[in-house]
């Protein structure tokens, strides 16, 4: 029952409340059908307010887009301009910095030009461009110079070897002063034709070929030969001539020139050259004195020893004795000892003889050692001499650089003359001094055999007479 009361009482609830929803809603529906009517009529006023208002919004919206795109043009326009400037500015510069490195190119042309523009002449055309050679020369070295100016003075220079180049087409002749073999300074007149350049002297009769000399402050004048001497100068005076050829251009004179003497071959090993000469004459002297003295010494030759012995082994010693006699030198001296002590024991009769060779060897070693000595020290003074020619060519370096290789030749000479003299001398020194030690040696083996055959003959003798 209770149960049905509560489902009864459940559903008189949900009654109740689905009817105050059902109120509720339509009292929202009413409001909400209001507030829409009310929102439609705001919504058509604001319509016609836009409506009212938007052309004109229009053409102003429109006015500024013009205003805006003739601003834009206008941009583009500055823009373009400005990126035009730019490029010419760009330009202007990488022609700027062009220019700058083709003149910096130009400027180490001329200057290389303008410094070997001297060793390109001949050595007697330099007095002639020395002035404007000079002048360029000291325009490099000028900081506070302009460019300008320095190019003005490089030009001179290139004037002077084009006008020198004009002059070369058929030869010219122009006035100088050289070196004549006397070591006098001559003035006369030099013919360049071709690669050689003649001269004849004004004031005596020289004339040859202008060369290049060691330290020679003007160019040197070389003699071909006497038959030439008159075509050279009637080529000079007249240009009209017979003259010589060099088809070496001048290598053939330089290489006659540098054929020098014994004595200035020697002359380039300075004092140390001279030291290792005397002491090699000095050897040699030593060497054929011994050659002559160890010749003439005479030891027993083994037939003059036989016939002794065989006096002696026969009791013959008077027959000895003479034999022995008629034996020269040492030789003959020793073999008389031994037969006069023939009686002694064999242990005095070895020491007697000993004795005497002991004297002989002295004479016959002597000097020996001197070669020796010779042969070991010429080395070392030709190093001496060396390491003094390079000392020497460093201290000249130091002063005139290495630019100029003849002014270094006088160390290189003597370091290498020096060397070469020490080999000369020591190598003969040492074969000379095995030689003469051999023929000492053999001489004394000589007298020791002598020696030995006598002894042994002694006592033969006396074991048979017992």
């Amino acid at each position: 029952m209770q149960a049905i009361k509560k489902t009864l009482l459940a559903i008189i609830a949900l009654a109740l409340s689905l009817s105050l929803q059902a109120q509720e809603f339509d009292s929202a529906s009413k409001q909400a059908k209001a507030d829409l009517e009310l929102a439609l009529e705001e919504l058509s006023n604001l319509r016609k307010a836009i409506a009212s208002e938007k052309i004109p919004l229009l053409r102003e919206v429109s006015t500024l887009e013009n205003e805006v795109r003739q601003k834009d043009a206008e941009l583009k326009r500055l823009r373009r301009l400005r990126d035009n400037s730019d490029l010419g500015l760009n330009r202007l510069r990488e022609q700027v910095e062009a220019n700058k490195a083709q003149n910096e190119y130009a400027a180490g042309l001329l200057d290389e030009f303008v410094r070997s523009f001297e060793t390109r002449i001949h050595y007697s055309e330099r007095q002639l461009y020395e002035a404007a050679t000079e002048e360029a020369k000291l325009a490099l070295e000028d900081s506070d110079m302009s460019q300008a100016a320095r190019f003005n003075k490089q030009i001179e220079v290139i004037d002077a070897a084009l006008d020198r180049l004009e002059n070369l087409v058929g030869g010219y002749a122009f006035e100088g002063k050289a070196l004549a073999p006397s070591g006098d300074i001559e003035r006369g007149t030099f013919a360049a034709f071709g690669p050689s350049v003649y001269f004849a002297s004004g004031s005596s009769e020289l004339a040859g070929i202008a060369i290049t000399k060691l330290n020679a402050a003007e160019a040197a004048i070389a003699n071909p030969g006497d038959a030439f001497t008159n075509n050279i100068r009637e080529f000079v005076t007249q240009d009209e001539g017979s003259i010589p050829a060099d088809a070496t251009l001048g290598k053939a004179l330089k290489i006659a020139e540098s054929n020098d003497s014994i004595a200035e071959h020697i002359g380039k090993g300075g004092s140390v050259g001279y030291v290792i000469i005397v002491l090699g004459l000095t050897c040699l002297l030593v060497g054929a004195l011994k050659v002559r003295e160890i010749s003439n010494f005479h030891a027993p030759s083994s037939k003059e020893t036989l016939t002794i012995i065989q006096s002696i082994e026969s009791n013959d010693i008077k027959a000895a004795q003479e034999t022995a006699s008629n034996i020269p030198g040492a030789g003959g001296k020793l073999l008389k000892v031994g037969l006069e002590h023939l009686d002694e024991k064999r242990g005095t009769l070895e020491e007697i003889l000993y004795e005497k060779i002991l004297a002989v060897r002295p004479k016959l070693e002597r000097y020996l050692p001197f070669m020796a000595l010779t042969a070991a020290a010429a080395p070392l003074l030709g190093l001496l001499g060396t390491v003094t020619g390079m000392i020497k060519t460093f201290n000249l370096i130091t002063i005139f650089g290495t630019g100029d290789a003849k002014s270094l030749s006088s160390g290189i000479s003597e370091a290498l003359v020096t060397t070469e003299l020490g080999l000369i001398v020591a190598i003969p020194a040492l074969i000379f001094h095995g030689l003469l030690a051999r023929m000492a040696r053999q001489k004394i083996g000589d007298m020791e055999q002598a020696a030995v055959s006598l002894v042994n003959a002694a006592a033969s003798n006396r074991s048979s007479i017992k």
